[in-house]
């Protein structure tokens, strides 16, 4: 009787693992086309294309284009917001916090910049109430920053250190756009230290 409890989970589990999987490449492939083309230049049947699928399947997974959109966003703003709670909570030193903030977000942009396009031009793409709940999710994200950035100089306003915080965000974010002839390690050496230069701490 056991034995076949787990058979009948087996095939279930698969389905499952396969439809999530088949959600990430959805959203993998609207990353990269949605920046290329923009969302408005993006038909559900090229996102279908993209991964081996026709056009009407890909609602299987999400009920519109603007729901692929709304989750790549939300989900993106997630889990930045996440990954930077973790940093924190592992880095009591504040120093040390600030630096592998800087990597993290540095780490993100590198890897990621398709995502920091599609953000940029076509978050306005969604509606109004999904705009402000991605724009939620990153203004927790920058507190996570102000919050470290605020132990290492209790005295400063806080809107000071937003600002400090979010031009942060546009440095690296901006920069692997451009950056050519450059090695993606040098890239980096060059992003963290310009990042906590303009945060205020300096690596040197």
């Amino acid at each position: 009787m056991s034995g076949h409890a787990v058979d009948d989970d087996a095939p279930t589990t698969a389905r499952g693992r396969a439809k999530a999987e088949r959600r990430d490449a959805i959203l993998a492939a609207a990353a990269r086309l949605f920046a290329r083309h923009g969302f408005d230049g993006v038909s559900l049947d090229d996102l279908g294309a993209a991964v081996g699928v026709r056009g009407p399947a890909v609602y299987r997974h999400f009920p519109s284009k603007q729901a692929v959109l709304l989750a790549l966003l939300a989900g993106t703003s997630e889990r930045l917001l996440d990954g930077g709670r973790d940093v924190v909570d592992r880095t009591p030193d504040p120093v040390d916090a600030l630096r592998a903030l800087v990597r993290f977000h540095a780490d993100f942009a590198l890897t990621e910049p398709d995502v920091i396009r599609v953000q940029d031009r076509d978050l306005a793409a969604l509606a109004a109430p999904d705009q402000e709940a991605v724009r939620v999710v990153q203004r927790r994200y920058v507190e996570a920053w102000v919050d470290v950035l605020a132990r290492l100089a209790p005295t400063a306003d806080r809107p000071e250190l937003r600002l400090r915080a979010q031009a942060t965000f546009g440095l690296l974010n901006s920069t692997p756009h451009s950056a050519r002839g450059l090695s993606s390690a040098r890239t980096r050496t060059l992003l963290e230290g310009m990042a906590l230069a303009a945060l205020g701490h300096p690596s040197g």
